[in-house]
């Protein structure tokens, strides 16, 4: 038997886990004071880059002697350069339980072409943590934005570690807790949690991960686009606001008005609250229907923003194909745009439930979610 539409719509149906939705009090016409058509290195443009900078580390509590900088190509770009630089000086250790965490593997292994220890674990599984040899050099995914995988938090890494932590953190950061005294690395985009636009992306380093960077020389050329150091010294105007490549400055401007919004809910608190409160809608939908399931089997690594779910009903056949006709009949509903599984990851829907996404709008679009699992349902399983 059918079930009728339900009478409640989301207000926003953007729940695409990259580019995710812009904060709920977006307007583009706010934009209209961006330094458009001036140079990002005349004083207005340079004090923008500095803004967005220093707003980064207010809002996220970075402390006060780790580096920033806003670098090309979004969170690849940053986590590109980040392993050029870096890896190679010792032992390293690559960490993968989704696709994105799966390419540094490759990057690392046959383009730098070290002989890394790889550990993996399947979709909706994570490694062993607690085996990790902190000497090593370390590279790993936070958040696996494909399969709704989080690290539970950053007690295995021991404060006196030797070697050095490469985390990226695009779709942790700004909605989940990353210790700072843990990471030496760390990387992350405009365009997830804050809802900003693509292209920009941000290194944060450690002073232990500065301190490498002036004392080791990777044996592979580096391409211009990835020097952070010249003659054996960081280069300090890339972490003041002299950016290595050209920025967008109206994309700077959205992200300083992102932060500016951020700082009007509680900053850091309040953009995890946020996040913390949609997932919980998502939670509790789960819990009282028995044939959806979250592809996470442990609770303590479920994401807060990117919320990966499967169907879990004996009666599918083809659970691909049926996953994707829910996601396109809610997308033809208007009430949720791309909100399939990622393409390499099990069937099944990703919700983006971080702090730019309205709760009510999580709780409209769950009875939608069910709407459309028993309209394909009558469709393949008749009767």
């Amino acid at each position: 038997m059918a079930m009728s539409k339900p009478a409640t719509r989301p207000e926003n149906p953007r729940f695409s886990s990259g580019p995710c939705a812009k904060y709920p009090t977006f307007d583009l016409s706010a934009l209209s004071g961006a330094p458009l058509g001036r140079s990002h290195r005349a004083d207005v443009g340079k004090a923008r880059l500095k803004a967005a900078i220093e707003g980064t580390r207010e809002v996220l509590e970075i402390p006060a002697d780790y580096r920033i900088a806003i670098v090309p190509a979004s969170d690849t770009g940053a986590m590109e350069m980040a392993m050029w630089n870096i890896l190679g000086a010792r032992k390293v250790e690559m960490l993968a339980w989704e696709s994105f965490g799966a390419g540094w593997v490759t990057d690392v292994v046959k383009q730098l072409k070290l002989d890394a220890i790889v550990k993996t674990a399947d979709y909706g599984e994570i490694v062993d943590l607690a085996q990790v040899n902190c000497d090593n050099d370390v590279v790993f995914t936070w958040n696996g934005t494909t399969s709704g995988v989080r690290v539970p938090n950053g007690n295995w890494i021991r404060p006196d570690r030797a070697g050095l932590t490469i985390c990226d953190a695009t779709s942790a950061a700004f909605a989940q807790d990353l210790p700072w005294d843990k990471l030496d690395v760390t990387t992350f985009s405009w365009q997830k949690v804050l809802g900003g636009e693509a292209a920009h992306g941000m290194i944060v380093l450690s002073p232990r991960a500065v301190s490498r960077l002036e004392s080791y020389t990777p044996s592979w050329p580096l391409p211009k686009i990835f020097r952070l150091t010249k003659a054996g010294k960081l280069i300090e105007g890339i972490f003041e606001g002299a950016t290595i490549n050209t920025p967008s400055m109206l994309a700077v401007e959205d992200y300083l008005m992102a932060l500016d919004w951020a700082r009007s809910i509680g900053g850091l608190e309040g953009l995890r609250d946020r996040a913390n409160a949609n997932f919980a809608v998502i939670q509790r939908f789960v819990a009282d229907h028995e044939w959806l399931s979250f592809l996470p089997q442990e609770p303590a690594t479920r994401s807060n923003t990117s919320v990966c779910l499967t169907f879990s009903d004996a009666r599918i056949a083809d659970g691909t194909a049926f996953a994707k006709a829910v996601a396109k009949r809610l997308e033809d509903a208007g009430v949720a745009y791309d909100i399939g599984a990622y393409r390499d990851a099990p069937a099944g829907l990703r919700i983006w439930c971080g702090g730019t996404v309205e709760p009510s709008d999580v709780a409209a679009l769950m009875p939608w979610v069910e709407w459309a699992y028993h309209a394909e349902l009558l469709q393949a399983v008749p009767g």
